[in-house]
């Protein structure tokens, strides 16, 4: 299962087990359990503090396998073999069981040991999602460091049947005793955050009480990165505020056009940037919306910011850098059926529709790569395109074109979600040349058709084109004096990683030129 170069690798992390782990497989006969049994057998050779023991229960999924210390019952599970992006959740898990140090935080970890309660949670994953380790590993660190927490990760390519029964259309979906509890990415602090009833307010209260800074950063995805290093490389009191550090690009899988990184991954680059920033000293608020902005009241007097959970932040200067989201369709059914069948992430959520009909919508680059890679697990794929002509480059065009399972409709404009009340069978459309209303039968829906700036909450405050992008300067300018904005909620065009993360330097170069010209 593992080649040499990988073997080697793990044997190093596992040196450092300081205590006994008990592989505990339950399996069946299936192709899949073979895989596992395997897969377990080689792990055991590469340290002498591994055992692997069967346990044919009848209560529990096969083929799964529990990871805990010998003559303890509680643990944490993997139903299937988990490999892929999973495989670093597989790594982790062993580590953590095995008494190695967890490197979140020391008061999360307290939080988490905290917790009162009995919480089982399963997390059905694809192989090929890049958002479901950080879920997966969350939770498996909150069921080694909580004997009332329990986890099981799920293969949703596996155990198809439950897909279908519990009607997951999307991933990472996570269920709580039994209810589902969310879906899509999420961090350790968010899901203690839903668990544990006050800590918003206490985090809101430990927010307030900062004091004011030089420069307070709205956004932590490039634009905001490159603005934090650049701001506090000239020594000056930087703060952050994010919602998601990484911002978009978590969602983004291959990267191979930032100048000197020949190929990275999203979620890599995401995490190289968060390294960056916290080699500065800059307080990085994680986890936190915005919800308003207020103006000084007097020249160089501060800027105030209210986020979501009733917190106010104050600062000098202020630069929004808040980034972007997937545009939605706008029609009828795609709200009653997001999740259902509605999705906006091919390479997660892909493998829950094999041999399936899906529809990808949008012709652009991204949607088009989205059919490429989705032709190669679904039945077919129709892609409908609102222009005349598909607006992807020549050498993704000529891919799809070369595949026997795709069909391009032009002209297309959808117009209705068609589902039975629990998910989608259908899309409805509305030929833009004849004006004839169509249907297309299939299972699944991908949207791709572009980027919406996230600034609704700005409205008011700062001037917007009629797009909904802050409108900046030259010098990343807005219209009210010491707020400067960066990257793809902005008016500048090209919405690209290596764009946001120039005009985020630029942002905190102008931020700092304020400062020293405006009397305090």
């Amino acid at each position: 299962m593992l080649d040499a170069n990988l073997q080697a690798q793990l044997k190093a992390y596992l040196e450092r087990l300081q205590r006994p782990v008990e592989l505990v497989a339950t399996l069946d006969d299936s192709a899949t359990a073979r895989e596992l049994r395997e897969l377990l057998h080689e792990i055991r050779a590469l340290s002498d503090k591994i055992t692997v023991v069967e346990d044919n229960a009848a209560h529990v999924r096969k083929p799964s396998f529990l990871i805990t210390n010998p003559g303890v019952d509680t643990g944490l599970r993997f139903a299937g073999v988990p490999l892929g992006h999973e495989f670093t959740s597989l790594v982790l898990a062993l580590l953590q069981v095995g008494g190695h140090p967890s490197k979140e935080a020391a008061d999360l970890l307290e939080q988490v040991k905290n917790l009162q309660g009995q919480f089982h949670f399963e997390t059905y994953y694809s192989l090929s999602c890049h958002n479901c380790p950080d879920v997966v590993q969350a939770l498996n660190l909150m069921s080694v460091l909580n004997p009332g927490i329990t986890h099981t990760a799920i293969d949703g390519g596996v155990f198809q049947q439950e897909i279908k029964e519990r009607q997951v259309m999307g991933v990472p979906t996570v269920f709580l005793n039994g209810e589902r509890f969310g879906q899509g990415r999420m961090e350790l602090a968010e899901i203690v955050g839903k668990i544990d009833q006050g800590a918003a307010v206490r985090e809101a209260e430990k927010i307030s009480a900062k004091a004011p800074y030089d420069v307070l950063i709205i956004g932590g995805g490039p634009a905001g990165a490159a603005a934090a290093v650049y701001a506090a490389r000239k020594g000056i009191r930087t703060g952050v505020v994010a919602q998601r550090f990484g911002g978009q690009v978590l969602d983004t899988v291959d990267i191979e056009n930032y100048i000197s990184i020949q190929k990275t991954e999203g979620p890599q680059f995401a995490a190289a940037l968060e390294r960056h920033v916290r080699d500065y000293d800059v307080d990085i608020m994680n986890l936190q919306a915005a919800r308003a902005l207020k103006p000084a009241a007097s020249a160089g007097g501060l800027i105030e910011v209210e986020l979501e959970n009733g917190a106010t932040l104050r600062g000098r200067s202020v630069i929004l850098s808040t980034g972007a989201r997937w545009r939605n369709m706008g029609v009828p059914g795609e709200e009653q059926y997001r999740t259902k069948g509605v999705t906006y992430c091919p390479h997660c959520d892909g493998p829950l529709f094999k041999g399936k009909r899906v529809a990808v919508i949008g012709g652009g680059n991204s949607g088009i790569e989205a059919a490429i890679d989705l032709a190669g697990v679904v039945a077919h794929v129709t892609v409908l395109e609102f222009a005349p002509e598909l607006k992807a480059d020549a050498v993704l065009q000529r891919k799809l074109h070369s595949l026997p399972n795709v069909e391009v409709i032009l002209n297309a404009q959808t117009t209705e979600v068609l589902g039975d009340g629990s998910r989608v069978n259908g899309l409805a459309y509305q030929d833009r040349v004849s004006g004839e209303a169509r249907q297309v039968a299939l299972e699944g829906i991908f949207v791709q058709i572009g980027l919406l700036p996230n600034t609704d909450w700005l409205k008011g405050s700062v001037e917007l084109t009629r797009f909904g992008e802050i409108t900046v300067d030259a010098r990343n300018h807005t219209n009210v004096p010491g707020v400067f904005a960066a990257g793809d909620c902005t008016s500048v065009p090209y919405k690209q990683i290596v764009i946001a993360a120039g005009e985020g330097a630029k942002a905190a170069l102008s931020a700092f030129d304020y400062l020293i010209r405006t009397s305090v």
